[in-house]
């Protein structure tokens, strides 16, 4: 079956010599990338971002990323392949051989157009092409792409009517991998992934965190899926995507990353308010970017 697969694309170390990574005084005040006890991780540097990669998984663990709103560039993504990441061993990253032939989408986990940004173009040029590495990819269910549209734009909503200090954004995205997730193809398929948005309210830190599910409904399949291993020829049973806003608290639980600086800091009313809650008691399902529950007034 392999030699049936279409080739992968891989770079060489040199094109990704020099990489600065996340910078984690992006907002004027420390922000590390969030890290992950007990598991081992790979931080690998790129243009503006970093991705922190768990082997195990081979898929990131997190991928921390910092928006200057005021230098967004509007780059396409024509003649941009997807590559292996030449840092890290070809059976610790997840390539063309989980998405070849199937109605799986290779989902950019840190929106592209949200790192491509700079003082110059090829600064920007350089920040698009690093997001199509398959450490910045997971798979997603392509028939139901539309609904990202809401997940995806709660960054460009928040640089508008949250951030400023120059309309600057840090975004930690990643899966959030579970006991139901379906194994395809040596691959487990992460059902569910936040997103941690931070930036600076009134000269101080404040957080937002979110999650995205694609777990089947019953309405999607004829049957209710069970987890476990699936067949090579048969693509993973995937839903349409649906967005909550949800506390911060609950994506620490959930992935085991360390959000603590963050948690202090959100500003989701409920979060404060029910700090004892059960995971997912405290969702709100999102219909638009203006169905937010924070405790600030946005820009008019």
């Amino acid at each position: 079956m392999d030699a049936l697969l279409p080739e992968q694309h891989t770079a060489v170390a040199a094109d990704l010599s020099g990489r600065s990574g996340f910078d984690e005084q992006f907002l004027g005040e420390h922000v590390p990338v969030p890290s992950l006890d007990g598991i081992e991780t790979v931080l690998l540097p790129y243009t503006h971002f970093s991705v922190l990669m768990r082997p195990d998984k081979r898929l990131a663990a997190v991928t921390a990323l910092g928006i200057d709103g005021a230098k967004l560039m509007g780059l396409d993504r024509d003649g941009i392949d997807w590559r292996l990441d030449p840092r890290l061993p070809e059976d610790q990253q997840t390539g063309e051989r989980v998405y070849a032939r199937n109605d799986i989408d290779r989902g950019h986990l840190l929106r592209r157009a949200s790192a491509v940004w700079g003082d110059t173009r090829d600064e920007a040029a350089q920040a698009n092409e690093n997001t199509f590495y398959y450490t910045n990819a997971a798979p997603q269910a392509a028939k139901f792409n539309q609904g990202l549209d809401l997940w995806l734009g709660l960054e460009s909503y928040l640089v508008e009517n949250a951030a400023d200090n120059g309309c600057r954004l840090i975004v930690f995205t990643g899966p959030i991998f579970s006991d139901i997730d379906p194994v395809y193809r040596g691959v487990e398929i992460p059902l569910k992934f936040f997103k941690v948005a931070v930036f600076l309210l009134a000269g101080s830190l404040a957080a937002t965190g979110y999650v995205v599910d694609q777990t089947p409904q019953l309405t999607d399949l004829p049957d209710v899926p069970q987890p476990g291993a699936i067949d090579d020829g048969d693509a993973p049973p995937l839903g349409p995507f649906r967005t909550f806003q949800v506390p911060i608290g609950d994506i620490a639980e959930l992935t085991g990353l360390e959000l603590s600086q963050l948690i202090a800091v959100d500003r989701m009313p409920i979060a404060s308010a029910l700090r004892s809650a059960s995971i997912t008691s405290a969702w709100r399902e999102l219909i638009s970017p203006e169905c937010l529950d924070l405790d600030f007034e946005l820009k008019d």
